[in-house]
């Protein structure tokens, strides 16, 4: 049985022909390691899914998963590997890595950092064939088996093979009205926008840091949300427009460009009446914000601005027009030639950073009696934006992983963003 790729899938394999387009999730499992048993656990839970034997058609625009053995790589690194600093460089080494796309492949790599009486297990995919919300219900199954409370496989058949949910035809079409109404403030806005500076734009290469907000400071940024009447995804977005103004003090003085973009990814899941997790698949929107930020501009108020901006996005849920975007960057970037296609987006849709925040509470509630797990995100930059922000909650926590370009980035750049999301609480107490 064959499966249409959807647009943003097609649009990810024409990145991943000029930029490595993986995604990796981490979770701490708080058992001992039993390499064996992990690997049969690996093994049966994508052999009884069937996920395994891709094959790619992208001339016809299709996709299979075939069946059979899997190829899946399960790497074991030595556990002095579980510093902060070493497993950072493990999870850069495979976003950097690509898969061979071979007539018939698994998607999925694994590797595996003993740490003591516990270990992490870091599942790699190749993003244009899964988001999150379906690669954590994986995940979740493999540990449950590994720790007895699950069987291998999933509780009923995963449908490998979706149909496609994102023609523009099919959309409601006062959405795709509503799309097309705001094309025109959306292009002003992009000529508008600063542009991040490449070094090198054939440079592709990804790093990647990581820090934790505490509960504390997790439980103060939802309040301050609350207060200021803005989710928490508003505050996020904020926080890091705040932070890439910090790092381009010249872009007032521009005579033009003066404006910052930053992109959100959505799951839609819920949007395509999607649910149980019992479909594997990309399901994604996205949209976009933007604002000046002036020079002395309280973090409130650029809150506030940001909540304006995404409470209409929501209302008319403009971020299942998303294909239409991603339909002309798709065609546009067909005729030209792969020099042109690096500079493309960095050109003319000039994104500084993205979001994908997750409540992995969710998808895969952590019991107060139980030895919960601990989990981590980190997705490829991709040539569209050279900085991306993953957020995970998980119980009272939240896990940051910043995945950026060095080409644009450098280190201590990365550490000045850090520290916007970590201060956020202070900066708030003080301007609202």
């Amino acid at each position: 049985m064959q499966a249409r790729l959807n647009i943003f899938q097609r649009s990810m394999l024409q990145w991943n022909d000029l930029h490595c387009y993986n995604a990796v999730h981490v979770v701490q499992i708080p058992e001992a390691l039993e390499a064996e048993r992990l690997r049969t656990t690996i093994t049966a839970t994508l052999e009884g899914n069937g996920l395994t034997g891709l094959t790619l058609n992208r001339r016809l625009g299709t996709y299979q998963f075939h069946g059979g053995p899997s190829s899946a790589e399960i790497k074991i690194t030595p556990g002095d590997a579980a510093s902060s600093p070493c497993f950072a460089k493990e999870i850069e080494h495979q976003l950097n890595t690509p898969f061979t796309l071979e007539e018939s492949f698994t998607p999925f790599r694994f590797f595996v950092v003993p740490e003591g009486g516990s270990f992490s297990l870091g599942l790699v995919y190749f993003h244009p064939m899964a988001d999150a919300e379906c690669i954590v219900l994986l995940l979740k199954g493999m540990v449950d088996t590994y720790r007895g409370q699950g069987r291998a496989g999933l509780a009923s058949p995963i449908d490998c093979h979706p149909p496609r949910r994102d023609q523009l035809l099919s959309l409601p079409p006062s959405v795709l009205a509503r799309r097309l109404l705001t094309l025109p403030s959306h292009i002003r806005a992009m000529r508008s926008a600063c542009r991040p500076r490449y070094r090198d734009a054939g440079d592709a290469t990804n790093k990647c840091a990581f820090f934790s907000l505490n509960p504390e400071t997790l439980s103060g940024m939802l309040q301050a949300a609350k207060s200021l009447n803005v989710t928490f995804n508003d505050l996020l977005l904020a926080l890091l427009m705040q932070a890439v103004s910090l790092l381009t003090p010249d872009r007032t003085q521009a005579r033009r460009r003066r404006g910052i973009t930053l992109g959100c990814i959505v799951n839609i899941r819920k949007d395509l009446g999607m649910t149980g997790g019992r479909i594997f698949g990309l399901f994604l929107g996205s949209f976009v914000v933007y604002h000046d930020v002036p020079a002395g501009i309280k973090l409130a108020d650029l809150v506030r601005d940001i909540g304006c901006q995404t409470l209409g996005i929501k209302r008319s849920r403009l971020y299942l027009g998303a294909p239409l975007e991603l339909a002309f960057g798709h065609l546009m970037t067909s005729l030209f030639s792969e020099q042109r296609r690096r500079k493309l987006y960095q050109k003319h849709y000039p994104l500084w950073g993205g979001l994908t925040n997750m409540n992995l509470n969710a998808l895969w509630p952590q019991m107060d009696d139980a030895r919960p797990v601990d989990y981590f995100r980190a997705v490829s930059t991709g040539p569209v934006t050279p900085l991306v922000v993953s957020l995970t909650t998980v119980g009272r926590l939240a896990n940051i992983g910043l995945t950026y370009r060095s080409t644009v980035f450098d280190a201590l750049e990365i550490e000045r963003i850090k520290g916007c999301f970590m201060e956020a609480l202070r900066s708030l107490d003080t301007c609202r």
